[in-house]
């Protein structure tokens, strides 16, 4: 077994999603990363000064997800025999006395259709439990943003880890945030899966929302984002000039506007906790569309926006298309708080926006005839 700490640079792990991994040696480059490994269809062995670099530097959005390489073992788990045992023990000789909040292990190709290395994981974590000292988070949700967990990933390459705080490594989970599950007869889209992945990365930031908050959601139908938001206690007014999935008819807290998001106005008087817009068409006419409709925040408010980028497939047109969108969102008063890659997301990136103080919120003008833009829905 090798350490990052006994080669002198440091090695760093960090996940890159298979949708942008014909990009991924331009966007190391520019990171500053030089050579690298890949693992896997996502995962490369890179040295990185550290994980401030990853929101220093835009090309950092791509990277959904990095750890510190402070300890790893190259082989092939499932020829070894006694791996989970020795895999253990070596973990709590170095990083025991170290403290972790939290002890995590997760698949490195969650996408994999065999579960092999996922009970893998889940049965080296069991083991090296027993044999840590007690830990003050022992579950993924009760971590603090702030705190150092321990985090590891097994494959077929071998085992990885290292210990960096949810926040540095872009989500509480092994490799990022929660798998959401979408199979159920009762979902109404894919969306749903993406604001529920949202909300929790959200909690990396920021504290959630209190149940009753009251979100604005613009194209929202079919439904699949509202439903999410409604199960979780919210109200919702969905916008849109298609109707919701019949299946939301009667939910408590829904108001179904059926109307263009472009000429929406709420009624006087009317404020709203957050915004979400997951709109199809260009990101540069969908801001403007947020920015119409953010005036009707709170101050404080939230913005969940969903950056599409449909004709931008280099490292320089999608940065400048972001350097634009967060241009437009600044100057009408809307601080960027973070922005990137979600499992759910294709070649799109999340970003999270916050009013600024009140006054400050400045309204750029209608979108000319956003129907003719592409301006559709995405929910």
């Amino acid at each position: 077994m090798s350490s990052s700490s006994d080669s002198g640079p440091r090695r760093w792990l960090v996940r890159i999603p298979e949708v942008f991994s014909g990009l991924a040696g331009e966007v190391l480059a520019q990171l500053d990363g030089g050579k690298f490994t890949r693992l896997g269809s996502e995962y490369y062995i890179t040295g990185l000064s550290g994980p401030e670099v990853l929101r220093r530097k835009d090309a950092g959005m791509f990277v959904q997800w990095n750890l510190p390489l402070e300890h790893s073992w190259p082989c092939c788990p499932q020829d070894m025999e006694g791996f989970i045992e020795k895999a253990a023990q070596a973990m709590v000789r170095k990083f025991g006395p170290l403290r972790p909040q939290a002890l995590l292990a997760g698949p490195l190709d969650p996408s994999a259709p065999h579960r092999y290395y996922r009970t893998l994981a889940s049965n080296l974590r069991g083991r090296a439990l027993q044999l840590f000292p007690p830990l003050s988070a022992p579950q993924v949700e009760d971590q603090d943003p702030a705190a150092a967990s321990l985090f590891c990933l097994v494959g077929k390459e071998g085992l990885f880890c290292g210990m960096q705080s949810p926040a540095d490594a872009n989500g509480f989970y092994p490799g990022g945030t929660k798998f959401i599950s979408q199979g159920s007869a009762d979902t109404i889209s894919r969306a749903g899966a993406k604001i529920a992945e949202a909300l929790h990365y959200w909690k990396l930031r920021l504290p959630e929302l209190p149940a009753g908050s009251h979100w604005l959601e613009i194209g929202a139908s079919p439904g699949g984002m509202t439903s999410e938001l409604l199960a979780r206690g919210y109200r919702v007014t969905a916008v849109d000039r298609a109707p919701l999935d019949r299946r939301l008819q009667g939910k408590p807290g829904l108001n179904a506007v059926l109307a263009d998001a472009g000429r929406f106005e709420p009624p006087p008087g009317v404020r709203y906790d957050a915004l979400l817009s997951d709109l199809n068409g260009d990101a540069r006419e969908s801001i403007q569309l947020v920015l119409r409709l953010a005036r009707f925040l709170k101050p404080g408010g939230m913005v969940v926006f969903t950056m599409k980028m449909p004709g931008a497939e280099t490292v320089a047109a999608i940065l400048e298309l972001f350097e634009t969108v967060r241009g437009q969102a600044a100057r009408g008063g809307l601080e960027l708080l973070a922005r990137t890659h979600l499992t759910y997301n294709r070649q799109e990136f999340t970003l999270f926006f916050k009013r600024t103080l009140p006054g400050s919120l400045v309204y750029l003008g209608p979108v000319t005839n956003p129907e003719a833009r592409g301006m559709e829905p995405g929910g």
